[in-house]
């Protein structure tokens, strides 16, 4: 289970941290962490460190888009149950970056982006967001939103999205940091 507090407030957070008692479930509200930290009840942690809510309007500005797809590369993109994937494997099939969209009417969604570590700094973080937000923009939308963590802040900013807001998230269960 999942909670996402567009507006956070003391008593919010205390009574949903105080009755989700099974492990596992997560709270994300747009506040920094030295706000929400002293709002959780017992058996919460925050987790995943500090992060943003970005935007940006759709298509992102044509003078961002990626170069070709760098040499030793493909890129392959499906949609499937209204979720659109990309990913980027090397030419023997080694995973080296991936990221998904979803659109819901005007609005798309950007999630789960992520370069390899042994693959950054090639393009590849870029060439996966010009891909999902040219799909996203095929299929109507205007505007786009992700949460973002400070490494990738920097890519996101670089292509034309802006920070709205803190994001933090929290997560109910043992903080893997104490064992």
């Amino acid at each position: 289970m999942r909670h996402v507090l567009h507006s956070a407030d003391e008593a919010t957070v205390h009574r949903i941290t105080a009755h989700a008692t099974a492990p596992g479930v997560w709270l994300k509200a747009f506040v920094p962490p030295e706000t929400l930290q002293p709002w959780l009840t017992p058996g919460w942690h925050l987790a995943g460190g500090p992060g943003y809510l970005m935007s940006a309007p759709l298509p992102v500005a044509a003078t961002r888009a990626p170069g070709p797809i760098p040499a030793g590369y493909r890129l392959n993109t499906w949609t499937r149950d209204g979720v659109t994937r990309a990913l980027v494997r090397t030419a023997d099939g080694v995973f080296a970056a991936r990221g998904q969209v979803a659109v819901t009417g005007l609005a798309a969604v950007v999630d789960q982006v992520e370069t390899d570590p042994a693959h950054q700094r090639r393009g590849l973080g870029h060439l996966v967001m010009h891909s999902l937000t040219a799909a996203a923009t095929e299929q109507g939308a205007t505007a786009g939103v992700l949460g973002a963590t400070p490494e990738g802040r920097a890519l996101y900013e670089r292509t034309g999205w802006r920070v709205l807001a803190p994001l933090t998230s929290a997560l109910r269960g043992p903080d893997p940091a104490d064992t």
